[in-house]
């Protein structure tokens, strides 16, 4: 698993600044006032702060941005990062901040004079969320992640927030590595034995294996991997930290460690990024550790079909009927539209099992959804307008992208079948609407139901503010948000 960055917190003391090697980053608001640690700085290196100030430093910089001086004279440190934030920032401008040190630090240690500036924890964020690199199957020394080091007045205060800042950003990064990994390497059994690791953090962690699923009579999962020799699994984390009996909100991800499309199969272009079809299920893994190392005050279980969806004499063949743990029958019309046939048996089970409190599942579904709302929103659909908009809002607390999308009878006839209950897939149109309509089948009455598309939001072309190129750890943040204000105990 990919290291996060340390971040430590110390006593403000001015006294020290000049003795402070690797970066010095100080506070300058937008309109150009220093606070006590700039003052300290600016006198060490004899003006040459207030000059950039004066000058054409910071015209064009606004709330959140970070312009630096290297080598300043009178300083130990390499440089000194001015970041531009106003007395009372708000939580994009800090985690920005935070991200654009990261950015600018490289390997070396940031010294951030935070005096008495309040919610520090949200730039120790953006900070962490930046500082990451997936190196584990590079042969060249793996890239030294930047420290951060926050001096602030209120050291102690500090500390308990910045060690929910680190459980969020560990739940990133082992999304981002779950998402990352070869398919060679994540294979349905490493994936289930890391899952399994997370025992010694408190979850409760079982595997079911092929046995057990046929037992319970799971055949949609187990025809989707039924092609590979890689077996299916179903892995379920419960993390029991809030009042005993409660009903827990139930998390549910889809994870097909790899996705040739089986004998529908993919074209070749691009057939490498379906290592992160598990992207749902790295997501609730990701969350799952995070509720336990802050040690959320909530009953939530997490529940993941790990398969393989590959070509064989055994793979599943357009034209075939499989019958659902839930007793309905479904005609395959394209093995390429696996996921639901993973979702609706594992949907189904975590409905029976745990009587959840509302469920909310995570699949990197379809095409559709990109075409539909690009790589900036996760298609969000519910049957329960209460459920979801705690979520639209803990998403847009946590600068997430997502949208609504609609639900509806016209879309679900689109997946009648001549032979069976329903089709897998009910053609080009809407195509991510019948694909959440063919899971809203597997919700029971009066059970609130939220389903995420991250097709689009999983894993991104090119870097974002918050991280580089590739898995974003999308969505453990607004799950982590939504379980703190709607499900956590007083």
């Amino acid at each position: 698993m990919s290291q996060s960055p340390k971040v430590s917190v110390v006593e403000f003391d001015v006294k020290t600044m000049g003795d402070v090697t690797g970066r010095l980053a100080v506070i300058v608001s937008p309109e150009g006032d220093l606070d006590p640690g700039a003052r300290s700085a600016n006198r060490l290196c004899k003006g040459a702060l207030a000059r950039m100030v004066e000058g054409e430093g910071l015209k064009k910089a606004k709330a959140g941005d970070v312009v630096s001086l290297s080598w300043p004279a009178g300083l130990a440190a390499k440089a000194l990062d001015v970041v531009v934030l106003p007395k009372k920032a708000t939580q994009e401008q800090l985690r920005s901040a935070g991200a654009r040190l990261a950015a600018c630090a490289g390997e070396e240690t940031v010294t951030f004079m935070a005096g008495s500036l309040p919610n520090v924890e949200d730039l120790a964020l953006g900070f962490a969320l930046r500082s990451y690199s997936f190196d584990d199957h590079k042969s060249a020394d793996a890239a030294t992640l930047p420290d951060l080091v926050i001096a602030h007045k209120k050291p102690e205060t500090l500390e308990a927030a910045i060690a929910t800042t680190l459980a969020l950003a560990e739940g990133v990064h082992m999304t981002r590595d779950l998402v990352s990994e070869p398919a060679n390497v994540l294979t349905t059994t490493e994936f289930a034995n890391r899952l399994v690791e997370m025992q010694d953090l408190g979850l409760e962690v079982e595997v079911l294996d092929e046995d057990q699923l046929e037992e319970l009579g799971m055949r949609t999962l187990l025809s989707v991997g039924q092609g590979s020799d890689s077996p299916s699994k179903v892995v379920v984390m419960q993390w029991n930290g809030g009042t005993k009996g409660d009903a827990p909100l139930a998390l549910v991800g889809k994870g097909v460690v790899f996705d040739t499309g089986g004998i529908s199969l993919k074209p070749a272009g691009g057939m490498e990024d379906m290592t992160m079809d598990m992207g749902g299920a790295g997501t609730v893994a990701g969350t799952m550790r995070t509720l336990a190392l802050r040690k959320a005050k909530a009953n939530v279980v997490g529940l993941v079909g790990i398969v393989e969806n590959m070509p064989s004499g055994n793979a599943i063949r357009p034209g075939d009927v499989v019958k659902s743990m839930k007793g309905d029958t479904v005609e395959i019309i394209n093995t390429d539209a696996e996921g639901r046939l993973v979702l609706c048996d594992v949907l189904w089970y975590a409905q029976e099992r745990f009587e959840p409190a509302g469920v909310i599942d995570l699949a990197t579904l379809t095409g559709a959804i990109i075409i539909g709302l690009g790589h900036e929103n996760a298609g969000v659909f519910s049957n329960d307008d209460t459920i979801c908009n705690h979520f639209l809002a803990a998403a847009a607390a946590e600068g997430e992208g997502a949208w609504r999308m609609p639900l509806g009878a016209a879309y679900d006839k689109k997946l009648k079948s001549p032979i069976a209950d329903m089709k897998n897939i009910g053609g080009r149109p809407a195509g991510s609407i019948t694909a959440a309509q063919f899971l809203q089948r597997f919700i029971k009455d009066g059970v609130p139901w939220i389903h995420l598309d991250i097709a689009g939001v999983a894993s991104v072309a090119s870097g974002t503010p918050f991280a580089p190129k590739g898995s974003t750890g999308w969505g453990v943040l607004a799950l982590s948000r939504l379980v703190q204000d709607q499900y956590e105990a007083e």
